[in-house]
């Protein structure tokens, strides 16, 4: 991520240190994650230590510090999506991005990660890929999702 994105997202909150939690979900939603450099960036710019950073992006869990693929693949398997076959789709998933679940894909296309319930548990099991939540899933489906969304990229 080019320094000058992040200037101008701090720029945005006015260099304020009270902004720290805006900033990094900004610049997450733009690279995806927390790359070193931009969290030592972020650090000087709003002169906290680099470690009040570390801190809050490994207590919050929607933050990553490692490079996360363009699109998200996020599967529920709490209880009532696992009864409805939650397991299989992170299985398909694997099997089609050739990863394992919590894996980014060589070419940083797709992410894939279990967590344990959303709280749409109607709609089990449950897929929410690139944050729109798809319910009702069966792993054809989700073959032909992934496989589309491979075209679209140019990938396949």
């Amino acid at each position: 991520m080019e320094l000058s994105k992040v200037d101008a997202i701090v720029d945005s909150y006015r260099g304020e240190p009270s902004s720290l939690l805006a900033i990094m979900q900004d610049v997450q939603d733009v690279a995806h994650y927390l790359p070193r450099e931009v969290v030592d960036h972020i650090a000087k710019r709003l002169s906290v230590p680099v470690a009040r950073i570390y801190a809050m992006a490994t207590f919050f869990g929607s933050f990553h510090l490692e490079p996360r693929g363009k699109h998200i693949c996020t599967v529920c398997v709490g209880t009532a999506c696992h009864v409805r076959g939650a397991k299989r789709l992170v299985e398909q998933l694997e099997r089609d991005l050739s990863i394992k679940s919590g894996g980014t894909t060589a070419d940083m296309m797709f992410t894939v990660e279990e967590v344990n319930c959303v709280g749409a548990c109607a709609l089990g099991p449950l897929v929410i890929l690139d944050g729109e939540y798809r319910g009702g899933m069966t792993s054809g489906q989700l073959t032909k999702i992934v496989e589309k969304l491979k075209v679209e990229e140019g990938g396949a």
